[in-house]
């Protein structure tokens, strides 16, 4: 496994082995002794699968309260999306900042996600899963989340009209009803320092 550093400390792109033959490929998902060995202290509790049919759904971005916080592992094994984090660390020199990178069947990346950061993801092909790995368990009392548009971040979205899977045209995001409502960055309480 390759560990590749951002300029956010503890946020890590990594890329595993893969090992092809005419059969297809393997490779190893998680290893937790691999992720001691270079600096990463993450215990899996429990791990979640999303399914999106359609091009241009958006989940997030959303984070867990301390003490209930999430560190997570996350990739995609159908599809492809834009994976962004936003940094909530009150004391970071990157406060408010986002990271991007595109995670796919193809590219097998894997995004390491510290607590003290929100998370989310749109699917740039149909039929998307997209998996990922958390340190503590989901506790909805402790849920929050940063509007996925807010101009403070300045995140650039893909977003064009797509045609959905049930035949009808869309504007993209498709969102959920919480995901519409979440508050500006500028709004939200410190929740991590």
């Amino acid at each position: 496994m390759q560990v590749i550093s951002t300029e956010f400390p503890g946020l890590l792109l990594l890329e595993p082995t893969v090992h092809r033959d005419a059969r297809g490929f393997f490779l190893e998902t998680f290893r937790e002794e691999h992720f001691l060995s270079v600096g990463i202290n993450f215990h899996c509790v429990q791990a979640n699968q999303s399914f999106s049919a359609d091009r241009g759904v958006l989940r997030g971005l959303h984070f867990q309260r301390p003490p209930k916080a999430q560190a997570k592992l996350v990739w995609v094994t159908r599809g492809e999306v834009l994976d962004v984090v936003v940094d909530l660390r009150r004391g970071s020199p990157f406060y408010g900042k986002h990271f991007s990178v595109h995670l796919s069947e193809k590219n097998f990346k894997r995004l390491f996600v510290p607590k003290g950061f929100a998370h989310g993801y749109l699917t740039l092909t149909p039929d998307t899963e997209f998996n990922y790995m958390v340190d503590e368990y989901y506790a909805p009392d402790h849920e929050g989340g940063v509007l996925w548009n807010d101009p403070e971040l300045g995140i650039d979205w893909p977003l064009e009209p797509i045609a959905r899977t049930d035949g009808v045209n869309s504007v993209i995001p498709v969102l959920s009803k919480k995901d519409q409502n979440l508050p500006l960055l500028r709004d939200l309480e410190a929740v991590f320092y």
